[in-house]
């Protein structure tokens, strides 16, 4: 019997199916970065071949969580700025790009080293894109001075992603943050 469902809703619920693969291994990878796709499959209650159909193997799938991870921090930029001060948005922002690198760094050696440098690669104009625009509205705000190169600011937040897992790793991350916005302060 041929499926009468129209190829629109069909399309429609393979897209819900991905974002919700994507969203459960990000949560999966970030506990056990070497979390298998089977594991994964059944955290997400779906069969091992409807994983493999939207992921054949373990590399398109943390490229894929990468780059969705990636542009859901971009998008999220403008959002936090209309919902809170320039300053704490780019802390927010700082924290939650630390804890995607902190991931991607996990998933590294699970990586080609081609695909690493092209999520590598894919990753850097839209983060830089978000650091000039949380830089540029803190500037307006006075809560930063003008002018601050994204690009440095992106290696200065490097520092973030290299804290020791846990609590503590967490604190200092947050000591280190406040130290790079006292040394971008007007």
């Amino acid at each position: 019997m041929a499926n009468s469902r129209p190829a629109e809703v069909q399309r429609a619920d393979a897209l819900r199916n991905r974002a919700h693969i994507l969203e459960v291994a990000y949560q999966a990878l970030t506990e056990n970065p070497n979390a298998s796709l089977n594991s994964i499959a059944k955290r997400a209650s779906i069969g091992p071949g409807t994983l493999y159909r939207h992921f054949p193997n373990r590399e398109a799938l943390l490229l894929a969580v990468n780059s969705s991870e990636i542009d859901s921090l971009a998008e999220k930029v403008e959002r936090s700025l209309e919902e809170q001060e320039p300053l704490d948005a780019f802390r927010e922002w700082a924290r939650r790009s630390a804890a995607l690198i902190r991931v991607k760094h996990g998933l590294g050696e699970a990586l080609s080293a081609a695909a690493h440098q092209s999520m590598t690669e894919t990753s850097y104009g839209p983060v830089i894109s978000a650091i000039n625009r949380l830089l540029t509205a803190a500037a307006e705000n006075g809560d930063l001075r003008p002018g601050a190169d994204p690009s440095d600011v992106l290696l200065l937040l490097g520092a973030l992603w290299r804290v020791p897992a846990g609590d503590a790793g967490l604190r200092q991350a947050d000591r280190i943050l406040e130290l790079i916005i006292d040394a971008l302060r007007p």
